[in-house]
């Protein structure tokens, strides 16, 4: 991470923009801001940036589509995403499609810091420590991770960062039941009176890559009422 992180702040509220630009200019960041969905991608093309801030309901494409282009391009880039939108499908297709984390409008200015502070904090840790292995196997599954390249039998793919974090972890403590409440904090720096089905969201999409069958994991397991168990025997 640079130090003075550059952010790309989406978002058409202009009240509300100025409110966020004044304060990260304040903590020390510098900011790009852009109204619209296609002013993003220029933007994201033409510049390089540490964490993208990233609103749904834009003009011209939506923050989902922006999302979704920029996760293709930049495994590694932190998006989180900011809506209006209360719907639970709404904040999980935002996960689902690449973001790294959300935050519902209206939102306290000092929640919004210390999401992004984690963020960048967790990015800058995963960028300069040095894996415990750069390529992990178990079943018929190989991880890479220093680029994210992954392969399951002979399907190939890549892992967005913030999955990547989250299979590190699992792997790092294997055969040790992580609960939720631990995961949050451990790997989203998130406190764990949040209410927030990401932890599950992102269990799913990992169970997708690298599970047979994902109904019935063999290696990332629920325990019921406890959370989740990964352990690479498939036992």
């Amino acid at each position: 991470m640079n130090d003075c992180p550059r952010i790309l702040m989406v978002e058409d509220e202009e009240i509300l923009a100025e409110g966020i630009r004044f304060n990260l200019l304040k903590n020390g960041y510098t900011l790009d801001w852009v109204k619209d969905g296609c002013a993003a991608l220029k933007a994201f093309r033409d510049s390089k940036y540490d964490l993208i801030l990233l609103d749904i309901m834009i003009p011209y494409i939506d923050g989902f589509e922006v999302a979704q282009q920029i996760r293709a391009a930049a495994p590694l880039m932190p998006i989180l995403m900011l809506t209006a939108r209360t719907a639970v499908d709404d904040r999980v297709h935002g996960l689902e499609i690449g973001a790294d984390d959300y935050l519902t409008k209206p939102f306290h200015l000092e929640e919004l810091l210390a999401r992004i502070k984690a963020m960048l904090r967790r990015h800058d840790s995963y960028c300069k420590t040095p894996p415990f292995s750069d390529v992990y196997r178990f079943g018929h599954n190989e991880v890479n991770f220093s680029d994210f390249t992954c392969r399951s039998g002979s399907r190939e793919f890549n892992l967005t960062q913030r999955e990547a974090i989250l299979l590190k972890y699992l792997v790092a403590n294997k055969k040790r039941i992580l609960s939720r409440q631990e995961l949050l904090e451990n790997v989203w720096n998130i406190s764990s009176e949040v209410e927030t089905r990401t932890v599950d969201i992102f269990i799913a999409r990992l169970r997708k890559y690298f599970e047979a069958n994902p109904k019935r994991p063999i290696y990332i397991k629920s325990v019921r009422s406890a959370g989740y168990l990964f352990t690479d025997t498939g036992e």
